[in-house]
């Protein structure tokens, strides 16, 4: 199959289009490239590379698509809350037009990138995809709304399945740092103290970005009829942020590294939820199972550990990166943003 990856040259999106390409797919990527085309370099000669904004596609993008899997948009709560016009353009207006546009064109296999932060305040439990979610914040208002639309759009033979993906961790070529375990390996490398604020009880559904990929291509390849119009929850296990924390201090002692564990205050913004995964392993018979501790190894494998101080460097942090991006933007294009939609500059290399 030919799959379009929006958002493929971010943190899931590169390594989904490993994964694709792994399976003997065809791949073309669609990203503004907020982060430029390096992530993808090691596979730049095996892809098509479309630089065009989600907000704002050319309908040709789709020529030859068998399925998409739709990844653009603003990632979290910090970035939504960043620019909450931005992300409510790009996380719930763009997937609609896309699914529209899908639909239209008779393209039945749609994955769509969700999250599992809107189960965030529902209390105490483990909510599996059947929970009445009542969403809060702009980012997870914005994945909510963008379900809504593929709800409504299903049938007629287009068959989206929404993944609400748990807080993402492991490596990738477009390196994030700043997600909880992620985080938690670069604050014990750059000061060898990890800071639980709360003191760290709350509880967060936790996925390795590889096991999120797989989900992703299980579903595109899997028979429409059994998985469109399916939510599925993908999570690898539930977890204590202080338990994270424990796993990252047992893994840096085996390197040499001491770390110290501090309580700090809570933060403005306290996520607390735990979620199922049955739905996926029954339906798909996957069930991701790349663990934390296979995963932090990983990640001390292939960061740069000789200078731990590059770590610190802003194009592993999603809200730093971007800030830079609009000083720079301000500098040398007036009043232009890089939240601008510019339809010319769209090329297809």
């Amino acid at each position: 199959m030919k799959i379009l990856v929006t958002g493929g040259g971010g943190y899931i999106g590169v390594v989904l289009c490993e994964r694709l390409l792994a399976a003997g797919h065809d791949v073309r990527v669609l990203d503004r490239l907020y982060w430029g085309s390096a992530p993808l370099a090691h596979i730049r000669e095996r892809i098509e590379l479309v630089h065009e904004d989600v907000r704002a596609i050319d309908p040709g993008v789709l020529d030859g698509i068998d399925g998409v899997a739709h990844l653009a948009g603003l990632s979290n709560d910090p970035t939504a809350e960043y620019n909450p016009d931005a992300n409510w353009q790009m996380n719930a207006d763009a997937t609609a037009h896309l699914a529209a546009a899908c639909k239209e064109r008779g393209i039945s296999r749609f994955t769509f990138g969700s999250s599992a932060s809107i189960y965030d305040g529902l209390g105490e439990g483990q909510f599996d995809e059947t929970a009445e979610v009542k969403p809060r914040g702009a980012y997870s208002l914005s994945k909510f709304a963008a379900e809504q639309s593929l709800r409504s759009l299903a049938g007629g033979g287009f068959a989206p399945v929404i993944l609400r993906q748990g807080t993402v961790y492991g490596y990738s070529p477009r390196m994030r740092l700043d997600l909880v375990v992620n985080t938690f390996i670069k604050d014990a490398l750059l000061r060898g103290t990890l800071f639980l604020h709360g003191g760290g009880w709350m509880w967060r559904p936790l996925v390795d970005v590889t096991d999120v990929a797989e989900a992703h291509v299980r579903c595109l390849e899997a028979d429409p009829g059994v998985v469109g119009g399916q939510t599925f929850n993908v999570v690898h296990g539930n977890f204590q942020i202080r338990q994270l924390a424990m796993l990252v201090q047992g893994s840096l002692s085996l390197h040499d590294k001491a770390v110290r564990l501090e309580d700090a205050p809570m933060p403005k913004i306290n996520r607390n939820y735990r979620c199922a995964n049955a739905n996926l392993t029954e339906a798909l018979g996957f069930t991701p199972h790349v663990t934390v501790l296979e995963s932090i190894e990983r990640m001390l494998k292939m960061l740069p550990l000789a200078d731990p101080a590059t770590l610190a460097h802003p194009r592993y942090y999603n809200i730093d990166w971007m800030t830079l991006l609009e000083d720079i933007v301000a500098t040398h294009a007036g009043e232009r943003s890089i939240w601008s939609v510019d339809v010319s500059a769209a090329s297809v290399t």
